[in-house]
Formats: structure tokens, C-alpha cells, sequence
């Protein structure tokens, strides 16, 4: 591979200073090649060199411009904002048409929290720039600070005017159009992008992603192909790309998607989460259960790994591994309401109420207010002859659901249970208002009550009604 001149000259800069650094010799060099040096160094993160060098620089060339400019920038890196702004003022007074000294003092505004002053400044400097690409990405970087995402969208788009190659600032045009809800008319802009640069991966990576956003999967799998023969190592395309084979269920070509994912780089525990789910689908059993213990083999913290195979299980009515798997995703988030409704539903089928109890109980306490969880929890402690609690979870449920015949008809069974039988007049009657053809429900949860005779007068009476 052969340098330009221009990096051969750089190169031979940078390999000068190091050598004058270790040998303490004085070399010259001319300012451009400094900035470039002390650029070089804080790209790097080595602030420390920068200073040398700037410290070297300004002693050679203490009249350069560029290189004061230069030391402001680093005052800046080094929140030294009032004697950087003092030096700024300094420039200004030789080259008040220099545009990176407006530039700079938008820079310091800006880490003072005044965008709006910063804003006022950087369209000052568009009057001098040559180079409006630069100037309209800081815009909008200090619009999207303001929280004005309209602007920042304009700023972004004039940036790509300019600079058609600025990945940047193309990601943060589609982020402003994302946030503002435009989806459509982000990928109306991305029509109008690729057309002029058909070859932009990054464009149809995000049109794709933007189409999968809105479920329209088959343009999203167009736009992702685009984007992997472009660049056929473009990991996240095919991971995208897999998502929307999986979605239309094409699960075989999904399979190979994800593993492209895994030739490219390290297997992560997503990708073989999914290639075990589409194994599943397909119905290749022993595929999917290796996949998912692969899955948790590679990150054994992956709550979601352990949850698959407890799925896995429950499919295969094998309660006992499933028990045990639920146990180790709760161990992991104990605080999930969705994995305590599997071991809550886990336990019921093996007949442990108590342990059932518990996770209904759990699954409430941590934001689970479906009704069915509140009428299996209601279910066990009846089981369990739990009446008061039973009672006191069923008000607690109506609060959610007031007009829900299936907690009715059990505030009815508990109170004619408990004796309380003008209590359980009045629910047995809301009962029957709310959904009559239910009634058979006090007769499976209630029998002794069921067969009451006052029970079967008022059930009647609504019959005749």
C-alpha cells in the first residue's frame, strides 16, 4: 500500500518530534506541522505530549495564529474557559474574520450551557467558513443541546449538502426525524440520499431499520440486502436482517443471518437466543435446546437465556427442569413479574399452591395487574382456604376491574362461605347483571354455596327476567 506525500510528510513529522523528544534536540518544524503533531497527540488522548509540543510550537512560531488557536482548543479540553476566552479575544482583535475563533468561542459557550449564544456565533462564522459542512454539524449538535430537534434535523441536512460522506451526521438526521415521529418522512429523505449515493451502506441500513420500525418487514429486508452486498461484513445490517426474516417467518434464512453474525464477530448470546427461537419454530427440538444452552454457556447473566429453556420445558409439560431454569432467571431478576407468572403457573401445575401462591402474589406485588393473574391468585388461596385473604385480594382486583364478572361471582362464593350473606346477595347480583350465562362459575369454584336455596331463587329469578 503506498502513502500519499501528504502522509509520508506527516508521518515523517511525527517520527522527527519523537526523535527530538528522546535525543533533546532542537528541531524546526513550520506551524502547520505542529498543529498536526499536537492534533495528533489529544486524538490520541495523550494530552501531555500535546503540551510539549504546543509549548515547543509557540516558542518557534509565538506570532501563529494557528497555533494559538490551537492552545485555546486545549484550554478548552482542560475547562480553562476564561483564559481561553481571554486569548480568543486577543485573536479577534488581529482576525476578526477568522472563523475558528468564532468557532472556538461558540465552543466555550457551549460548555457554559448557553447554546443559544453559541447558535448567534456559529452562524457568524458561516460567513467566513469555506468549510460549511463542519460549521452546520456543530449547529446542530447545539440545537439537539437546546432540544429544538427541528432545527437540528435542518442543520444536519444542510451538513450532508456539503459533506455527502459525513456518517455522522447522517445517523443524526434519522435520530431527529426518529424522535420527532417522522418515520415516513425520514425514509422519504433517504429515498432522496440514495439516489444520490447509492452505494451509502449506512443510508440503507437505516432506511431498513426505519421500515422495520413501522412492520413493513419485506422493505426492511430489501433495504438490509442493500446494505450487506455493499459492505458484506456490515454485522449489524445482518443481525437487522435476520430480525425481519424472523419476522416473516423465513426462519431458515433468519438461521443464516445470525450465524453471518457469528463468522463476523464473537458469538453474542442475542444471536444464539435466536437461532435457538427459529430452531424451535421449525420444529427442530434438539437444535433449539442446544442453541439456548449455548445461549447461557456464553453469558450465563442472561436472564432471558434461562427464561427460553424454561419456555422450552413448560412446551414439553416438563414442570420439574422447567422449575428448576425459571429459578435460575429469578435468581438473576427477582423483581420480574413476568418470570414470577411462570413459576407461580409452573408450581400450580405441579400441584405446589402454597409455592404457587407466592408467585402470583410476587407477580402483583412487581406491576403484573392482568386479571387473570389476580384470579389465580384468588384461585390458590381459596385452594389453600385462605378466605379472608381471598376476599381482601378480590376488592383489591375490582379497584382494576369494577365491572369484571369473574370477581363477582367469587366475592359472592367468599361472602356466602364466610356467612355474610347480604354481601354475597349483592355480588351474586352484579354477578348475574354483568354476565348471567357465567353463573356456572359459583357452581365449579362454590358447590356448597352453589347448592343453597336462596343461591338458586336469586339465579332463578334473573333466569325468568
Amino acid at each position: 500500500m503506498h502513502l500519499s506525500d501528504e502522509e509520508e510528510n506527516y508521518n515523517l513529522s511525527l517520527s522527527r518530534f519523537e526523535s527530538m523528544l528522546k535525543t533533546n534536540k532542537v528541531f524546526f518544524f513550520d506551524s502547520e506541522e505542529f498543529e498536526e503533531i499536537i492534533l495528533h497527540y489529544l486524538d490520541m488522548g495523550k494530552a501531555s505530549l500535546a503540551k510539549k509540543a504546543l509549548k515547543l510550537a509557540l516558542e518557534q512560531h509565538p506570532r501563529s495564529t494557528g497555533l494559538k488557536l490551537v492552545q485555546v482548543e486545549m484550554l478548552v479540553y482542560d475547562d480553562k474557559l476564561d483564559v481561553a476566552e481571554k486569548l480568543l479575544n486577543e485573536l479577534y482583535a488581529l482576525e476578526p474574520t477568522n472563523e475558528e475563533i468564532y468557532i472556538q468561542k461558540a465552543n466555550i459557550y457551549s460548555k457554559r450551557d448557553n447554546h443559544e449564544k453559541a447558535v448567534e456565533l456559529l452562524t457568524v462564522a458561516l460567513k467566513y467558513t469555506d468549510d460549511y459542512a463542519d460549521v452546520y454539524n456543530l449547529l446542530g449538535m447545539e440545537y439537539l443541546f437546546m432540544d429544538n430537534l427541528e432545527m437540528a434535523k435542518d442543520s444536519f441536512i444542510k451538513c450532508l449538502e456539503e459533506d455527502t460522506e459525513d456518517q455522522a451526521a447522517l445517523y443524526n438526521v434519522v435520530y431527529c426525524f426518529e424522535f420527532l415521529d417522522q418515520n415516513e418522512q425520514a425514509i422519504a429523505y433517504l429515498d432522496k440520499y440514495i439516489d444520490q449515493n447509492p452505494y451509502s451502506e449506512i443510508a440503507w441500513h437505516q432506511k431498513g431499520r426505519l421500515h422495520y420500525g413501522l412492520k413493513q418487514y419485506e422493505e426492511a429486508l430489501r433495504a438490509f440486502d442493500y446494505a450487506t452486498l455493499i459492505d458484506d461484513e456490515f454485522l449489524g445490517a445482518f443481525m437487522e436482517k435476520a430480525k425481519s426474516f424472523e419476522r416473516l417467518k423465513r426462519y431458515d434464512e433468519a438461521i443464516e443471518s445470525y450465524n453471518r453474525t457469528i463468522e463476523l464477530d464473537d458469538p453474542t448470546s442475542y444471536a444464539l437466543l435466536r437461532i435457538g427461537k427459529c430452531h424451535e419454530k421449525l420444529g427442530n427440538l434438539a437444535q433449539a435446546l442446544k442453541f439456548f444452552n449455548k445461549t447461557v454457556h456464553e453469558d450465563p447473566l442472561l436472564d432471558k437465556g434461562w427464561i427460553a429453556i424454561t419456555d422450552f420445558y413448560v412446551r414439553q409439560k416438563n414442570y420439574q427442569k422447567a422449575l428448576f431454569y425459571v429459578n435460575k432467571a429469578l435468581n438473576i431478576d427477582n423483581e420480574n413479574r413476568l418470570y414470577w407468572k411462570r413459576y407461580a403457573a409452573i408450581n400450580k401445575e405441579m400441584n405446589f399452591f402454597e409455592e404457587a401462591e407466592v408467585g402470583f402474589r410476587k407477580a402483583v406485588e412487581f406491576g403484573d395487574y392482568e386479571l387473570d393473574t389476580w384470579l389465580f391468585w384468588v384461585d390458590m388461596l381459596l385452594f389453600l382456604g385462605e378466605y379472608d385473604s381471598a376476599n381482601q385480594t378480590l376488592l383489591q382486583a375490582s379497584e382494576y376491574f369494577p365491572d369484571a364478572f369473574e370477581l363477582e361471582y367469587r366475592l359472592a362464593g367468599i361472602s356466602y362461605l364466610m356467612h355474610e350473606t347480604e354481601k354475597g346477595k349483592f355480588h351474586l347480583t352484579n354477578a348475574l347483571r354483568l354476565d348471567f350465562d357465567a353463573h356456572v362459575l359459583l357452581d365449579e369454584l362454590f358447590p356448597a354455596v352453589w347448592d343453597k336455596k336462596s343461591v338458586q331463587q336469586l339465579i332463578g329469578k334473573y333466569r325468568k327476567g
